[in-house]
């Protein structure tokens, strides 16, 4: 259009040219497309077991404790069960598979003690082990 109209002037310049080109067969053909192609959606693969598929997210910017700035969300995409788990403000991608491992085994211990607080007769008592600490402090 600012070629044309450097060219030339009349009243109604713009109108006259979108027309044209509305209309004009030639340049309907060979118009370029501005949208990529649109293609068939492809599904997703199956899952088969949890932790398969994991997707992740931070909630940034809180007040930090103790050096803990940010939450980082872990979904596993096969349960869709969430795991919240404290993080630095600035977590790099070696310390969130730290943390995701650690979240991941403290995980199946507590399953596991869970398990032991079950089966330990009421007579006997029960002594859970101590925590573990923060894998990144």
């Amino acid at each position: 259009m600012a070629l044309v109209e450097r060219a030339f002037y009349w009243p109604k310049i713009g109108t006259d040219v979108e027309e044209c080109v509305r209309t004009c067969l030639t340049c309907q053909q060979d118009k370029v497309e501005q949208q990529k192609p649109v293609r068939l959606l492809e599904p997703l693969p199956v899952l088969e077991r949890p932790w398969e598929s994991i997707s992740l997210d931070f909630i940034s910017s809180l007040p930090a404790v103790g050096g803990l700035g940010s939450i980082l969300v872990v979904v596993d995409q096969f349960s869709k069960y969430v795991t919240f788990i404290a993080a630095p403000l600035h977590c790099s991608v070696e310390d969130a598979a730290k943390l995701i491992s650690f979240a991941r085994i403290q995980e199946e211990w507590l399953n596991q003690d869970a398990q032991r607080m079950r089966t330990t007769p009421r007579h006997m008592a029960y002594e859970p082990p101590s925590a573990s600490s923060h894998p990144l402090l």
